[in-house]
């Protein structure tokens, strides 16, 4: 069987050996997955809920090889690896405990010799195609709300990241009705042929926009539906009636969390000039206190980028926008003399709004910035992009935000944060962002199917 070496990014040595799927394994976990389907769906809701707790437990009990296991391989701080895994269990709970009040049938208004309900049915067969950089956070968006609606899942973690999709596979795996959960490692063209199963009943993918369009045209012939988190360009705005040094704080860790590996990192800020220059001045300093460095070290606030690609794609971007006028005022480069694939934290001002790091996803810890007159001239700003995940504005007026949201064409809308996702609200995207949902409610509405129960009780001859 071949396999894959997965490399950590800080040291460049190898984590491990990967066996990737061959044509006749994936078959046979799909057969697997489709016998524990079989299982799973026609058990009551109140029995999925428990072994999905059960598998949670189990999650947890794992917790501490989790976290070491994501900074190995992506690079994270250790400390955010911990935090990744606390954030894990906080949107699992939440979804477990809405999921009663979500998944019960729901009843109609009493008809006379009638009985209408509506239920929530499973899909089936679920193909999660996961991303790296929030490993644990990106799949559990859609594993443990799948499960709960009593589907199965196929989970096709990043090739960076295998080792999280086996932790996935150890806690939901193996419980009662095993096989709730199976780890695949797969080509793209693998994973394609995948896609055309007819035993798969939906896809949830999150990746790059050319990805979410590859992913959509593959399915499309067969009317399945998919789910689709594509990433961001998201603006913050800085107003006029700002709180500078909270507002600046924010944005600039916004910016820099998980090496501005995010969907949803602050990705390009737009100052109101009453502020401009303080912004600049406050950003300046807080980039320069990051630490880069070893991802076990707990002086270490930054770590490499999973990626060592990015790293020239990043000083590309940088160098576009100081030959078209921007002026980089601290970073805007990789760091000399390291094995690490580190970029150095990055305030770059006077951007043009059609630069590169203004218009391209980042994806490393780049704050890219321009100065503005007024709200409407951030708004028409914030809105120049084909993508829309998330936007934030920074004031202390919520009129200004009200009214700044009902134009803001963004899956969410923040005032006075951001790069943040609360699990009772739906996380969505705009545009070239995505569709579908994720997390509340509506988290469970893509991964299942409406049945209306229409009975009538008692036959009268000559009706219909």
């Amino acid at each position: 069987m071949p396999t894959l070496p997965v490399r950590n990014p800080f040291d460049q040595s190898i984590v491990c050996e990967w066996p990737i799927d061959t044509p006749e394994n994936l078959s046979a976990k799909i057969e697997t997955a489709q016998a524990a389907y079989g299982r799973w769906h026609r058990l009551p809701l109140e029995e999925r809920i428990r072994q999905v707790q059960d598998g949670l437990k189990l999650f947890r009990e794992k917790s501490a090889d989790t976290a070491r296991n994501i900074s190995l391989q992506m690079g994270k701080p250790l400390t955010q690896s911990l935090r990744e895994v606390e954030t894990f269990f906080e949107r699992a709970e939440y979804m477990v405990s809405i999921a009663r009040e979500t998944l019960t049938p729901e009843l109609l208004p009493p008809k006379a010799d009638f009985v209408r309900r509506i239920e929530h049915r499973p899909l089936g067969i679920v193909l999660n195609l996961a991303a790296w950089n929030y490993p644990l956070l990106i799949p559990v968006n859609v594993v443990v709300p799948a499960l709960l609606a009593g589907n199965v899942v196929l989970l096709k973690h990043s090739m960076i990241t295998p080792l999280c999709g086996a932790a996935f596979e150890g806690a939901f795996g193996h419980l009662d009705v095993p096989g709730l959960v199976t780890a695949i490692c797969a080509s793209h063209e693998d994973s394609a042929r995948l896609m055309q199963d007819p035993r798969i009943r939906h896809v949830a993918f999150t990746g790059s926009v050319a990805g979410g369009r590859q992913v959509a045209q593959q399915v499309a012939a067969r009317l399945i539906d998919t789910g689709l988190e594509l990433g961001g360009k998201d603006p913050a705005y800085i107003a006029e009636d700002a709180d500078l040094d909270f507002a600046t704080a924010n944005i600039v860790d916004g910016a820099c969390y998980n090496a501005g590996q995010s969907c949803c990192s602050v990705d390009r800020v737009y100052v109101h000039r009453k502020h401009y220059d303080k912004f600049l001045e406050i950003s300046q300093g807080l980039l320069a206190a990051y630490k880069l460095g070893d991802p076990f070290k707990a002086e270490t606030t930054m770590g490499p980028l999973a990626q060592a690609a990015a790293l020239d794609r990043l000083e590309a971007g940088v160098a576009q926008a100081r030959q078209q006028g921007a002026r980089v005022l601290c970073g805007g480069q990789r760091l000399a003399n390291t094995t690490g694939n580190f970029f150095m934290p990055t305030l770059v001002a006077d951007v043009p709004a059609k630069a590169t790091l203004m218009q391209e996803e980042n994806f490393g810890p780049v704050l890219p910035v321009r100065a503005v007159a007024s709200d409407e001239e951030a708004l028409a700003l914030m809105n120049d992009s084909s993508l829309g995940l998330t936007a934030s504005v920074w004031t202390q007026d919520p009129a200004r935000a009200e009214r700044l949201a009902q134009e803001l064409d963004f899956g969410t809308v923040y005032q006075n944060r951001c790069d943040y996702l609360d699990p009772a609200l739906p996380w969505s995207g705009a545009r070239d962002s995505g569709k579908g949902s994720t997390l509340s409610r509506y988290g469970f509405y893509g991964l299942t199917r409406r049945q209306s129960i229409h009975f009538r009780r008692h036959q009268q001859e000559g009706a219909c």
